[in-house]
């Protein structure tokens, strides 16, 4: 934890593999994360300085039930799945997703260069994150874990 200013690219890349069982971590791949708001010690939300490579997605197409997130694009092209929609996002762009509408969001790298942008998250306890595309449910227990289940709440095999 640090309470000196920094430059952002100075934080290290964060070394945790996606929480996400198999097939679906294979699509986060490309995906790397400065942890900025850990960098700090910040406790009520999270702030990511995230990197997608060509080909990568931010996660799987998703809402939550009670954490709010933003998004604020600083370089590159990405598209923005919102449900069946897709914008096309340039740096400067931005766009947050409030908890409990259940409108599904994503970025996804469809060129052939890097994408950086900036994801802020609230830390609300008890969230749930539905996955409408795929068969997973992530429910958040006591302390911030996280529990990764099919749909029908058959629990998936640990990460090796």
């Amino acid at each position: 934890m640090s309470h000196e200013p920094i430059a952002a690219a100075e934080v290290p890349r964060s070394n945790r593999k996606s929480i996400y069982p198999a097939p679906f971590a294979a699509r986060v791949e490309g995906r790397s994360k400065r942890r900025l708001g850990e960098h700090f010690g910040l406790t009520n939300f999270g702030i990511n300085l995230t990197q997608l490579a060509p080909g990568s997605a931010s996660a799987l197409l998703h809402h939550h039930t009670k954490q709010d997130e933003f998004i604020y694009i600083v370089s590159g092209a990405p598209t923005l799945v919102l449900d069946d929609r897709e914008y096309l996002l340039r740096a400067g762009d931005c766009c947050g997703f409030r908890a409990g509408t259940g409108l599904g969001h994503q970025l996804v790298n469809r060129t052939a260069s890097s994408v950086v942008y900036l994801e802020v998250g609230d830390r609300t306890a008890g969230d749930y994150a539905a996955y409408p595309r795929d068969d997973l449910m992530f429910t958040q227990i006591e302390g911030g874990a996280w529990i990764l289940t099919h749909k029908d709440g058959t629990p998936y095999p640990a990460s090796p």
